[in-house]
């Protein structure tokens, strides 16, 4: 079991294999759904998106309450080891998670007959229900929290850091330009990280 659990490989493949397990054999056989149902589909769908949404606000947090507030007190002859081996790991991670919670999202809406509704904000519905007016709220913070790491987060760490040695001539002064950026556009993801959230958990409780 130490072997098994010293390899974050075996556990993350491991407890996807167990959470898809447990939601074919709950999903299909105790439920009574089969593989053509939209509910089950939906259901699978939720679980990957909650899943993916785990992993991007979790880093999203992790910079901006552990990694960014403690730089400061890290000697300057240690601070190479974060900016070149966890800050880029960590950011890939960061950016997929952002990628994968947006994509599963719209599976989702468009699985269950709404994502037309919720990309109008309710609109099309004179805004009569509540359901669609948060998930589109939630929708659309989401959008612009992913349009912000991989148009402007990303692309100014890749700089600032130096990303697979892809600017090396940039001089010190951009690349502390660059990191101030992405710096500044991930808070602005934290701020509206928790009105996100709040739209898309009250749909499913208030709408």
């Amino acid at each position: 079991m130490a072997g098994f659990l010293s390899n974050i490989r075996f556990v993350a493949w491991g407890s996807a294999i167990l959470g898809a397990l447990f939601m074919a054999v709950y999903g299909l056989v105790a439920t009574g759904h089969d593989v053509m149902s939209t509910t089950f589909w939906s259901a699978v769908f939720r679980w990957l998106h909650v899943m993916s949404g785990i992993m991007w606000i979790g880093l999203l947090y992790y910079f901006n309450f552990v990694q960014i507030p403690n730089m400061p007190k890290i000697p300057d002859e240690q601070k190479p080891a974060l900016g070149k081996v966890i800050a880029p790991a960590a950011l890939f991670w960061f950016r997929w998670g952002a990628a994968a919670t947006l994509g599963t999202g719209l599976a989702l809406a468009l699985i269950n007959g709404y994502l037309v509704q919720t990309l109008t904000v309710g609109a099309t519905e004179g805004f009569a229900v509540a359901k669609h007016v948060f998930l589109g709220v939630g929708m659309w913070l989401a959008i612009i929290m992913f349009l912000n790491v991989w148009v402007v987060i990303w692309p100014a760490q890749q700089k600032a850091l130096n990303i697979n040695n892809a600017h090396p001539d940039l001089p010190a002064e951009q690349k502390a330009a660059h990191g101030k950026t992405a710096m500044l556009f991930s808070r602005t993801n934290t701020f509206l990280s928790l009105p996100m959230l709040a739209a898309m958990t009250g749909a499913q409780t208030l709408g």
